[in-house]
């Protein structure tokens, strides 16, 4: 094993630009509607893995990383990814003892208020989606939710990050 200990910020800064690059990689038009939340799934592991080194600060820069990465609105991935460290942070001890089915119906819920809070805003702009289409990346979130605990987990601890 790799002696890291509490050195392993590389680790959760590699995995937010991972998250980013797979949040804008080019997807045929049909699958955009269904491309998971990467950056959110990312962000909810961290924060209920280390809330001591990642919650709402972080969500926020991430936030306006992805506003500029994307295009949109300055501030809409921004606020919307502070709602969901914010809500990460208050459950993280509940969310550590649930099981996998629990914690990917609790990351639904978190990236589907996500989408809400990005919808709302996209909206207030007048070119929000009439449909609910929008909330199809909470869908495969939560169903990709179990691949992303269970490879964050084998690395955070292979290198031992606390």
């Amino acid at each position: 094993m790799v002696q890291q200990g509490a050195h392993g910020y590389w680790l959760i800064i590699a995995s937010f630009l991972v998250a980013l690059v797979l949040a804008v990689f080019p997807m045929p038009h049909w699958l955009l509607w269904v491309r998971p939340e990467w950056v959110a799934l990312v962000l909810i592991y961290w924060t209920i893995a280390l809330p001591h080194r990642v919650g709402i600060l972080t969500g926020l820069v991430l936030g306006v990383l992805l506003d500029a990465l994307e295009g949109a609105a300055l501030g809409q991935n921004a606020f919307a990814l502070v709602v969901v460290a914010l809500l990460s942070l208050t459950l993280y001890q509940r969310l550590r003892v649930f099981s996998v089915l629990q914690q990917a119906g609790t990351v639904f819920v978190l990236v589907g208020i996500n989408q809400l809070v990005c919808q709302w805003v996209q909206n207030l702009e007048g070119v929000g989606s009439p449909e609910l289409l929008f909330l199809l990346p909470a869908i495969s979130s939560a169903l990709l939710w179990p691949f992303v605990l269970h490879i964050l987990r084998r690395l955070r601890r292979y290198y031992m990050v606390t």
